[in-house]
């Protein structure tokens, strides 16, 4: 064997071997399918810190769910990411010296795919890196024909339900992407912010009113000046109009509740095209709407000001021009949350536009139902309320994309008329249902026009867990693998995809699309810092994994990953995890260097009997904390399990003297132990166990530990386990004897024990003697002199110490200990003094109090009785 465990060459042999073996594909079968889908990663992505949580988790939950019998199933695949994907291909178009409008649709679609193609597998190669056992075989892509149909079909669905409609309204306006965004697409940031107060005069006279804006550019498409009805300082101009700025318009005064009195001024701009209480105020008393703006953000002719200039431009043009002509009264310095475009970062405009929406609150409520009644169970329990909050205030969903990448939304316009359409599946379905309508079967194909808009990316997204079985086609994979076992997600797509799921879901096959949800938490740096490349502080994955091995990177990413909570990430968890790939290692390595005899050696039976309960107990423990996704939790016990009860305590309570042989019993039981070990851990650090696990033994190329069975929970001796916790808590105080008194580890020394019950060490005095190098160990009823001692529970341990010990130097540590103990008595009996403690506290609470008052008097009495012995 080689020194060093070098993961470079073995997690590149395991994967392939384990990929050549077919061990991650999955067909339906008689087993019980344990299914998960991949959160689909943008096609333009790279591996970056989120995804190795995420996939960590997801291959953890699979790989364990295969060697429980389960038909494991995780299926993996890639989202078009409609703005991002367009973006690039943009890019790439002017590189040629080309631009979108250069070349027609089909063409673009062309370079998209040719992109996509060449680019868009990156991350789904890195996450092989990761060890992530997704069945390659059933990647899919949310463009790819199948699940394009099923986007058109369920369009064409909902608008015959009547839940899908075409409306002008405002919608949230990327004017970089030029196209519109839902609710969701926007991130809100805090920014210094400018207050523009500025005059408006009311026509006929010569008063003013003042109205304060942050988007002075907006003044150019004013069609109303508001108050609230109640207002008595701007009741006497009831009937009038007020004269907007710069452009010299009449526009009514109207009054209306929606103003707020108390703010500011108590009078309110009103630009129906760009915002969206502005736009119903507009539609409740019939105000002109007047677009200044266009798809680019400059300002457009119906501006009359500034026409072809950047917004922003703009912004500081009319700035100065309403100050120059006595307009603007003053400028405020503010904090206010602007919108940002997720994909672009551009700052969104409300923009009135025609858009196709979804009416969210008519499929809302199952899925409500659902998340609220546990049906559709999210941990941690707290991300409940969140989902709560959006669903009781569910808005509609602007569908509808200006882009070319994406599905192209199935209306069909006849004649060029954009108030007269027909949607269907296809343009042969349409000319049908047109001639129908129009009743006119002269109509061709040449007579329709299809929108040229595409829907939304998480249109296509939302379908995910039906669509990758091709539910929409066939029910053959999809009776058997919906609904899926587990969704593992981020919390900040509760809405924008876990939500739209769940009412997919339930529309199409009336059910559950997953039993569960985990959502992780963000990775920060160890300042809790969210990581980003402006800041530098978000580390190249692929480069971990080369420095630590994708199971150092894995175990230090779960091991810092509480349930639903954010990771403060740091390397050092890394060192950690390749520390403990290379504990494994040298346990293995010293196993395997015994030398084995036939027979057994009845003394090591009782290290064995303990061991054996142990990795019972700490397996029936798993249990509880798995179905509570508490990951980290585990990977703790786990590394515990291994590092400190195998390694540490059973191997060195069984290892053999130098140059001694183990008995055949001990080795067997040894090396079953670690098998089941490396099993335990196996959905962690996946490499290192296998190879592990083919040192152990020699085996056939289809026996891994990839498809072994699972560990079995077998019974548990509360007796065996007693007796070695004791054993190993003696070891540890003896050791801490030599070191605290300056006497050598091998130096023999006369231990005796007063105990309740002399039968707990029945068996282990063969290890004791051998692994704490003492000259005898036996038992006494008697205080012992000239004795350094020590209590385990109610057991007395006296280790004989005539000419080895400093006399006042053992004093010494004695008054130490006993101030300590006289504190926490008093600390104790301070808390059980408090009758509002006593008779409200759970009375397992106080019985634990006079315990730990019982245990620290014991304590007390027997440090005195030793310093009196000594004196």
């Amino acid at each position: 064997m080689e020194k060093t465990y070098s993961p470079t060459q073995v997690e590149s042999k395991w994967y392939d071997h384990w990929e050549s073996q077919g061990f991650f594909h999955s067909e339906p079968n008689e087993k019980e399918p344990y299914t998960i889908v991949i959160p689909p990663p943008n096609v333009t992505g790279v591996l970056h810190m989120g995804h190795m949580l995420n996939n960590t988790i997801q291959d953890a939950l699979i790989r364990r769910a295969r060697m429980k019998g389960y038909n494991a199933c995780w299926v993996p695949g890639t989202d078009h990411a409609s703005i991002a994907t367009e973006a690039k291909v943009v890019n790439l178009l002017k590189e040629k010296g080309l631009t979108k409008a250069d070349i027609t649709r089909e063409e673009f679609l062309e370079h998209a795919f040719e992109w996509k193609d060449k680019y868009g597998g990156i991350i789904l190669s890195q996450l092989r890196k990761l060890g992530a056992s997704c069945d390659w075989k059933r990647t899919r892509f949310t463009m790819e024909e199948s699940l394009s149909r099923a986007v058109i079909k369920v369009f064409v669905d909902l608008h015959k339900k009547g839940k899908i409609y075409r409306a002008y309204r405002i919608s949230h306006w990327d004017p970089v992407a030029k196209t519109s965004l839902s609710d969701q697409e926007v991130i809100y940031k805090e920014k210094e912010s400018k207050l523009y107060h500025v005059r408006y005069q009311i026509e006929g006279t010569e008063d003013y009113v003042t109205i304060a804006t942050t988007r002075p550019e907006t003044i150019l498409g004013d069609t109303a000046v508001c108050f609230h009805p109640e207002d008595e300082r701007y009741l006497k101009y009831k009937g009038k109009k007020a004269i907007v700025p710069m452009v010299n318009r009449p526009v009514p005064l109207i009054y209306d509740e929606y103003v707020d009195m108390e703010f500011g001024t108590g009078a309110l701009k009103v630009t129906p095209a760009h915002d969206i209480n502005d736009f119903e105020l507009g539609k409740k008393h019939d105000l002109q709407v007047i677009d200044i703006l266009n798809d680019d953000g400059s300002l457009s002719e119906k501006a009359e000001f500034y026409i072809g200039e950047d917004r922003f431009k703009a912004r500081k043009l009319i700035v100065k021009d309403l100050e120059e002509k006595g307009h603007l009264v003053k400028i405020d310095s503010i904090n206010n949350k602007l919108g940002y475009s997720e994909r672009t970062n551009a700052v969104v405009e409300p923009k009135l536009t025609k858009q196709w929406w979804m009416d969210m609150k008519a499929t809302a409520k199952p899925a409500f139902d659902a998340v609220m009644e546990d049906t559709v169970e999210f941990f941690p329990k707290h991300y409940k309320n969140l989902y709560r909050h959006w669903m009781e205030n569910i808005r509609d969903w602007c569908v509808s994309r200006q882009l070319w990448w994406g599905q192209q939304i199935p209306a069909f316009y006849i004649n060029g008329d954009d108030e007269n359409y027909i949607v269907a599946e296809t343009k042969e379905e349409a000319l049908a249902l047109a001639k129908e309508k129009m009743g006119d079967n002269s109509l061709t194909l040449d007579n329709l026009t299809q929108d040229p808009d595409v829907v939304d990316t998480w249109f296509s997204s939302w379908l995910w867990p039906i669509s990758v079985f091709d539910g929409f086609e066939t029910r053959e994979e999809l009776d058997y693998y919906y609904p899926t076992t587990v969704l593992v997600t981020g919390w900040d797509i509760i809405f924008l995809w876990v939500a739209r799921m769940v009412m997919a879901g339930y529309e199409w096959e009336g059910k559950r699309p997953f039993k569960d949800v985990y959502f992780t938490g963000m990775v920060r740096d160890p300042k809790g810092r969210k990581m980003s490349k402006s800041l530098g502080n978000s580390p190249d994955p692929l480069q971990l994994i080369a420095d630590y091995g994708a199971d150092g990177v894995r175990l230090g990413l779960l091991s810092s990953a509480p349930a639903g909570g954010d990771i403060l990430f740091d390397t050092k968890l890394c060192e950690m995890g390749r520390n403990f790939s290379n504990k494994i290692w040298n346990a293995l390595r010293l196993v395997k260097g015994w030398e084995v005899k036939e027979g057994a050696n009845p003394d090591n039976q009782p290290a064995i009997d303990w061991f054996e309960s142990k990795f019972n107990q700490t397996n029936a423990q798993l249990e509880g904390w798995y179905k509570g996704y508490h990951l980290s939790e585990i990977v703790k016990i786990i590394y515990s399990l291994i590092w400190n009860d195998f390694c540490s305590s059973y191997l060195e309570m069984i290892k053999p003297e130098y140059g001694q042989a183990i008995d055949q019993t001990t080795f067997d039981r040894t090396i079953s132990f670690f098998e089941d070990l490396m099993k335990l851990l196996h959905p962690f650090m996946p490499f290192i166990t296998e190879e592990v696990y083919h040192q152990l033994k020699e085996r056939s190329e289809a026996d891994c530990i990839c498809v072994a069975d699972y560990p079995e929970i077998g019974a548990i001796n509360e007796r065996a386990l007693k007796k070695g916790e004791t054993v190993r808590e003696l070891l540890t105080k003896l050791r801490d004897v030599r070191n605290k008194n300056g006497l050598k580890q091998r130096e023999p020394l006369k231990v005796h024990v007063r105990a309740i019950d002399p039968t707990l060490f029945d068996g282990f005095e063969s290890i004791i003697t051998k692994k704490a190098f003492l000259e005898s160990f036996s038992f006494t009823q008697e205080e012992v002199e000239n004795a350094v001692s020590f209590r385990i529970d109610k057991d007395t341990f006296f280790v004989e110490m005539a000419g080895m010990v400093d006399v006042e130097k053992e004093k010494e540590r004695l008054q130490t200990e006993l101030k300590y103990n006289l504190g926490f008595k008093n600390s104790v009996m301070k808390k059980l003094g408090n009758e509002r403690f006593v008779n409200n506290a759970p009375a397992a609470v106080v019985d634990k109090e006079r315990k730990k008052l019982a245990d620290a008097e014991d304590k007390i009495r027997l440090i005195e009785e030793h310093l009196a012995r000594l004196n």
